[in-house]
C-alpha cells in the first residue's frame, strides 16, 4: 500500500491535462482532495493503478508533548523571554513567529492569529525550552551542517526540501505571497540564487530558503539555509520539525494560490 507524504506526490502522477473529468477545475485541486481523503486516486479516469494508496496524515498529538508541557510549567517566563527573543506580557510569553506575535500561556494555550497545526506544538515548545539565546552569527549554513543534522539529513531532503522544491517549480511567484503574509526579507544574490527568501518562524531560528530557476540543459534547485546558531538555538531536531510544518503549510498555500490563478 502507498502512502502519500504531500499532495504534490500526488500531483506528480496526474497528466496535468485539467480535464475535468474528475469534477475539480484543475488537476492540482484534485491532488489536494485524494490528499485530504476527500476523493480517490481512482477517480481520476486518465490513471490506472492497481490499488488506491491510502493517504498519510499527521497524529493528532505527538509522544513526548505531555513532557514538554511539564518542563514548560517549571520555565521562569521572564528569563525564558530573553533567552528566546520573547517578551513577557503578565502571565503570557509571547514570540514572533512568521512576523506574527504568538502567545504560550500557563494553561497550555497558544493565543494567535496564525493557524496552528499539530506540527507547531513540539517545535515550539523544544525552541522554549531549549533555546540558548545566542545572538544570530549572519552566517547561513546547510541543515546537514547543525548538529545532529546529518542523521536526519535524509528524512529532511524527503519530508522538507523535496516537496518545497515542487512547490517553488509549479508556483515561483508564491514566494512573493510568503514574503508579504509572513513578513518575510528578500536576500537576493545569496550564493547566486534566483530567489532568495529569509522568514523567521521563530525569533533566533531564522531559515532562509534559496532557489535556482531551470535553465538550457539544467533543472531547477532548492535549498533551505539557516543560521549559524541553529544548533544552540533549537538543534536539528527542532529546524526539521518546524521546517516539516512549514513545508506543509506552504503546499496548502500553494494549492490555493494555483487554483486562484486559474
Amino acid at each position: 500500500m502507498t502512502e502519500f507524504a504531500n499532495a504534490m506526490e500526488i500531483f506528480k502522477l496526474l497528466d496535468k491535462s485539467n480535464c475535468r473529468a474528475c469534477n475539480e477545475t484543475t488537476c492540482l485541486a484534485f491532488a489536494s482532495k485524494v490528499f485530504l481523503g476527500q476523493k480517490a486516486l481512482s477517480d481520476c479516469p486518465r490513471l490506472e493503478l492497481p490499488e488506491t494508496p491510502s493517504v498519510r496524515r499527521p497524529p493528532a498529538r505527538e509522544i513526548g508533548v505531555d513532557d514538554l508541557w511539564e518542563k514548560f510549567d517549571a520555565l521562569d517566563f521572564s528569563a525564558t523571554a530573553e533567552r528566546t527573543g520573547g517578551r513577557l506580557e503578565t502571565d503570557r510569553l509571547v514570540l514572533r513567529v512568521l512576523g506574527k506575535p504568538l502567545a504560550l500561556t500557563r494553561d497550555h494555550r497558544f493565543i494567535t492569529d496564525i493557524h496552528t497545526t499539530p506540527w507547531m506544538t513540539r517545535p515550539l515548545l523544544e525552541y522554549v525550552i531549549h533555546a540558548q539565546g545566542r545572538p544570530l552569527t549572519g552566517r547561513w549554513i546547510a541543515f546537514r551542517d547543525i548538529p545532529g543534522g546529518r542523521e536526519l539529513e535524509g528524512l529532511f531532503l524527503k519530508r522538507v526540501r523535496n516537496p518545497l522544491k515542487q512547490v517553488a517549480d509549479i508556483y515561483p511567484s508564491l514566494f512573493e505571497d510568503l514574503a508579504r503574509l509572513f513578513a518575510g526579507t528578500r536576500a537576493d544574490g545569496l550564493q547566486g540564487a534566483d530567489i532568495a527568501l529569509t522568514l523567521f518562524p521563530l525569533p533566533l531560528l531564522p531559515v532562509t530558503l534559496c532557489y535556482w530557476r531551470a535553465e538550457e540543459g539544467m533543472d531547477s534547485d532548492f535549498h533551505l539555509l539557516f543560521d549559524g546558531s541553529a544548533g544552540e538555538n533549537g538543534g536539528a531536531d527542532v529546524a526539521f520539525r518546524l521546517c516539516s510544518g512549514l513545508a506543509v503549510m506552504f503546499e496548502k498555500l500553494a494549492m490555493t494560490h494555483g487554483m486562484a490563478e486559474d
